[in-house]
């Protein structure tokens, strides 16, 4: 007996769609739109601030401080790269003087009276992060250096055999 032969059939070609560039334009613009919007409403310059914090990260790579009011709710920030420092020089100490004055140039006028500073991390931007703050008109209540310490940390890896 022979065997039935099969139809063969060629698989359906999917019929691609090139995206339309004025909707592509629009969604741009809109998040653009919503982006600026966000911006806007997160540095409100209408109310007054009594006293904040200012957290100083201060890594070998980067620094980024960041003001708060006394509940944690996050005034304004920066950082090394957001304001265009690329590669190693996000870890100088200029680029934490910038990124200081940067975040606190949205509170400096008048908005924030008086704030707490709390230092974290062993980089070279934390003294002038600091002296950048200092200068400005906020009066500083207290400098904490908040660097995570080891009590005695994680276990090392075993000696090494040669």
């Amino acid at each position: 007996m022979t065997k039935p032969k099969l139809k063969q059939t060629k698989p359906k070609r999917l019929r691609q769609t090139k995206p339309n560039p004025q909707k592509l334009r629009v969604s741009i613009n809109k998040r653009i739109a919503l982006s600026k919007k966000r911006h806007i409403r997160l540095r409100k310059k209408g109310r007054t601030i009594s006293k904040g914090v200012i957290h100083v990260q201060a890594n070998f790579n980067n620094t980024i401080v960041t003001v708060t009011d006394a509940r944690g709710q996050v005034i304004s920030w920066s950082s090394a790269g957001a304001l265009g420092f690329t590669g190693p020089r996000k870890g100088t100490p200029f680029a934490a003087q910038t990124v200081a004055r940067d975040a606190i140039s949205v509170v400096g006028g008048g908005i924030l009276k008086q704030a707490d500073v709390k230092i974290k991390g062993g980089g070279s931007g934390r003294d002038a992060a600091l002296l950048a703050i200092s200068k400005s008109k906020i009066v500083l209540d207290f400098v904490r250096d908040v660097t995570p310490l080891p009590h005695n940390g994680c276990r090392p890896p075993k000696k090494r055999r040669v």
